[in-house]
């Protein structure tokens, strides 16, 4: 995946202080994850590059005398003759081009994510988000009392997973207030204090569902992870 913009040591602090002081109130162990983008969308990519080549090639198709002449004009030919195998060469050539035009126009991230449902990108960061918490956190903790705040860049998204023993207490609406905490800061790329917010709010809701107990070790780190 593509390098996460720099964020200053202070911030990381700041990300990771606030992991601990949430940690010191519960039984909860929070994982931050900052990645970029969740995914190349390459395959949207090629489905958009084969659509256009197909429109283009449909247009010829439904208005060859007005492309043909055009054409021509361009060319200066006067009338030139169109038998079936130039017609053939001539729509792969406009299919051709025109799928590697779009496809040359999309290696440009904000066209190629603007282009992207947001149904997908939804889809894509929560299947990352899952993916990095089945690594990093889900199972790792005595209790089962893992839970990852996820946040990716590019699709301006963000995932809270919580493992079992959390998502047996705590509806997943209940993690709204974080997410809202969070968008409040990124609106103005304010990236440590979106997390910094998210993370009080999912601790208060730990420490309330999961009270820390005099025995209790941290399992997990408490640094901001940026993959």
């Amino acid at each position: 995946m593509a390098q996460v913009p720099a964020m200053s040591e202070a911030e990381r602090d700041a990300v990771s202080k606030a992991v601990g002081a949430a940690e010191e109130k519960s039984a909860g162990e929070i994982v931050t994850i900052l990645t970029e983008i969740s995914d190349s969308y390459h395959d949207v990519a090629l489905f958009w590059s084969a659509a256009v080549a197909f429109l283009a090639i449909g247009a010829l198709a439904l208005a060859p005398d007005f492309y043909l002449g055009l054409i021509d004009r361009v060319t200066g030919e006067w009338e030139t003759a169109w038998h079936p195998g130039k017609l053939m060469a001539l729509a792969l050539t406009v299919g051709v081009v025109k799928f590697i035009t779009m496809w040359l126009l999309q290696l440009w991230r904000p066209l190629r994510l603007l282009l992207v449902p947001a149904p997908v990108k939804h889809a894509r960061v929560r299947a990352r988000a899952v993916t990095c918490f089945k690594v990093g956190a889900e199972r790792r903790t005595h209790g089962r009392t893992g839970i990852l705040i996820y946040l990716s860049l590019g699709e301006h998204r963000a995932e809270i997973v919580a493992d079992e023993a959390i998502a047996s207490k705590v509806a997943p609406e209940v993690w709204g207030d974080a997410m809202a905490a969070m968008l409040a800061h990124l609106r103005y790329n304010r990236i440590g204090d979106g997390l910094v917010a998210a993370v009080e709010k999912v601790g208060a809701v730990l420490a309330q569902h999961f009270p820390r107990a005099e025995d209790d070790k941290n399992e997990l780190p408490d640094r901001l992870i940026e993959v």
